[in-house]
């Protein structure tokens, strides 16, 4: 029983260095000036801009948005994003993400990532205000409140993954190791194989190759963890050195 809670726990934890776990974040918020330009988008840890959720400004006030327009690089990005006029009237706002980077094809790493809204109106275009919240994006669910500042308020993002668990048995599918038990040399098939990992059973890195035939004739008889990093994602399957 033991063993089993162990390699549960190395499973989890090889997978979350690279996993790309998709879902939805809902961002709300409550503005309470009129009319008003806005700009909610996404920040990575680095902190480096990963993509604009909505954008809502008229003609000729889009450069009002100062720190939104620094966050995207001077570019004001709004690939991908929701955009619209002006907003003339108060109330809530709503943006979706489904985890992709701004070309809206992959699924960005999980970790930590920042929702910024910022807001001014076409009468104080020289104070616009910022509210910055922070999750963690990954296979647990997460809901946070943040901090208000003037004229925005209510904000809260819901972080919702999906059900991986028909991927990981697909991913279990996809690849195998063989022979097992071996004595020289294992082989793991499977395809856009990017590493291959030897570890022992409490998780101490033995044989690292980027190959899929690896030689384990060195390693002592006993059992042991081989860790298959791929495009599609990260497998663990356990293999015995005779």
């Amino acid at each position: 029983m033991k063993k089993l809670i162990l390699s549960v726990f190395l499973i989890f934890s090889f997978m979350g260095a690279n996993a790309q776990t998709a879902g939805t974040l809902t961002v709300t918020a409550t503005i309470s000036s009129s009319p008003y330009i806005t700009a909610v988008w996404i920040n990575n840890s680095t902190p480096a801009f990963v993509r604009t959720l909505t954008c809502y400004s008229g003609t000729g006030y889009i450069s009002d948005l100062v720190k939104w327009t620094a966050d995207c690089g001077g570019t004001r990005n709004t690939v991908n994003a929701v955009t619209g006029a002006t907003k003339n009237s108060t109330g809530v706002i709503t943006s979706t993400w489904n985890a992709k980077d701004k070309t809206n094809t992959t699924v960005v790493p999980d970790g930590t990532y920042t929702v910024k809204i910022e807001m001014t109106t076409e009468s104080y275009a020289t104070s616009s205000k910022l509210a910055t919240v922070s999750f963690t994006k990954g296979p647990t669910a997460q809901t946070v409140t943040g901090t208000n500042v003037t004229s925005i308020s209510g904000i809260s993002i819901a972080w919702v993954p999906v059900n991986t668990a028909v991927q990981d048995v697909q991913l279990e599918k996809l690849y195998s190791v063989y022979p097992n038990p071996a004595i020289s040399n294992i082989y793991v098939s499977g395809s856009d194989v990017k590493e291959v990992e030897i570890c022992s059973l409490v998780g101490k890195s033995l044989i690292s190759s980027k190959e899929q035939n690896v030689n384990i004739s060195a390693l002592p008889k006993g059992l042991y963890l081989v860790v298959v990093r791929a495009k599609a994602g990260t497998v663990v399957k356990k293999i015995q050195k005779l």
